[in-house]
């Protein structure tokens, strides 16, 4: 609930924000408008003031021939060809602006600031399970149901402007983004052509891209402590300031536009989440005795149910908590070794990551429990370290040493 009231916060604040940035903007074009009218009416009063110098000039020329001496020289000179007398000057009156006032009501603000909304749905029975060691808890099973059929492949295609495909995030339809390890970001299509190009950091080597619901693309930047969102005409922007950490993997809500962000400072490392407005919601570092949940957040991504699944490289793991931010089950593998790299879930709650070490994708359930090798070296893969989802249920792997990204079919 704290969370909602914080979001809530931030949507009317940014709210206000805009308010304030309209109304600058109107008063300022209100100021050129008047600029513009004074310019005008500054101009008029100077012709006018021109031509009445002009009349007391000719009232000087004429007044010495008005004795009765005189007359006959005053009748010449105003039948004179070069007496010439100009016409009063024209002059317009302006168009002055008018201002019609916005039509709103209470209404109107209620649907641009949101709803908090209850389900009607009848409240779930869950059996409370306590988490002991997770590893001794993660055992293969057999019959599962949602178990998908065999993976086929469908297409495969060359990114241009990388060495490897260490992250991918899928942007409008027939466009991706792919990082490489030396710190090249590229946009291309899916015919090959190299759309964008970004150099960051020197190396690379987690999942710091993501693509929002807006269809911004966001990046983080460890050396400057920054988010920038580069938006779909290409304009690159600060978005939002880490400060002292330094954050490392990124990823975009699916659920609710919220961003997720895993970061590091010196031994500490934490998960923050932002609404989409860049505005601070919620910090996870800890388990609920203390214990530091992170080393270096490698991979983030979010399940459907809300839970915030994290790639650990360093402590050869994949930890898993829920939205309010308590540990659920770290998962360690299915044998004598386990280097997880990419991370991602789809619509049934899956969680597909990649493991270096047998060069395999493990498919488990949104609780934890591992239900198969999704893909294996006999199925061409060699060295997987990033994988997503697609609309249509396929899934987008990444290798180390090729610019090949590989896409299977694995649900119907």
């Amino acid at each position: 609930m704290e969370g909602i009231r914080t979001s809530m916060k931030a949507e009317a604040k940014a709210v206000k924000k805009l308010v304030d940035t309209v109304t600058l903007e109107n008063i300022e074009k209100a100021d050129k408008i008047e600029q513009s009218l004074l310019q005008t009416l500054n101009g008029q009063n100077q012709r006018i003031d021109d031509y009445i110098n002009f009349l007391n000039d000719l009232l000087k020329q004429f007044y010495c021939y008005l004795s009765p001496t005189n007359i006959e020289q005053l009748k010449l000179s105003l039948k004179s060809e070069n007496l010439i007398i100009r016409p009063i000057p024209e002059i317009s009156k302006p168009v002055l602006p008018v201002f019609t006032a916005g039509h709103y009501n209470k209404e109107d603000f209620a649907k641009l600031l949101g709803r908090i909304t209850v389900s009607n749905s009848e409240p779930e029975n869950r059996k409370i399970k306590r988490m002991g060691n997770a590893s001794a808890q993660l055992k293969p099973i057999g019959k599962q149901r949602n178990l998908p059929p065999s993976v086929t492949k469908v297409r495969e295609y060359t990114v241009p402007g990388v060495d490897n495909v260490y992250h991918i995030s899928l942007g409008k339809s027939g466009t991706l983004w792919v990082s490489d390890s030396s710190g090249n970001l590229v946009k291309t299509d899916l015919q090959g052509n190299q759309l964008k190009w970004i150099q960051t950091t020197d190396i690379r080597n987690e999942g710091y891209h993501t693509v929002t619901q807006g269809r911004d693309l966001i990046y983080t930047d460890k050396s400057y402590g920054v988010i920038c969102k580069i938006t779909p005409v290409n304009k690159v922007t600060k978005f939002i300031k880490t400060g002292e950490w330094e954050p490392t993997t990124i990823h975009s809500s699916h659920i609710n536009g919220d961003i997720l962000v895993g970061m590091i400072n010196y031994k500490e490392a934490k998960v923050t989440r932002y609404n989409k407005t860049g505005t601070e919601i919620q910090n996870i570092q800890r388990d609920d005795k203390g214990k530091e949940l992170y080393s270096e957040p490698h991979f983030i991504t979010e399940n459907t149910n809300g839970d915030v699944c994290i790639s650990e490289y360093e402590i050869d793991a994949v930890v898993v908590v829920d939205k309010s931010g308590q540990h659920r089950f770290s998962y360690t593998g299915q044998g004598s070794g386990f280097t997880p790299n990419g991370i991602c879930t789809d619509i049934l709650g899956h969680i597909l990551v990649c493991d270096e070490f047998s060069n395999t994708v493990h498919l488990l359930d949104q609780d934890g429990q591992f239900l198969s090798l999704l893909l294996t070296p006999q199925q061409g893969v060699d060295d997987p370290c990033s994988v997503c989802v697609d609309d249509e249920n396929n899934i987008w792997v990444g290798q180390r040493y090729t610019n090949i990204v590989t896409v299977y079919k694995y649900l119907q």
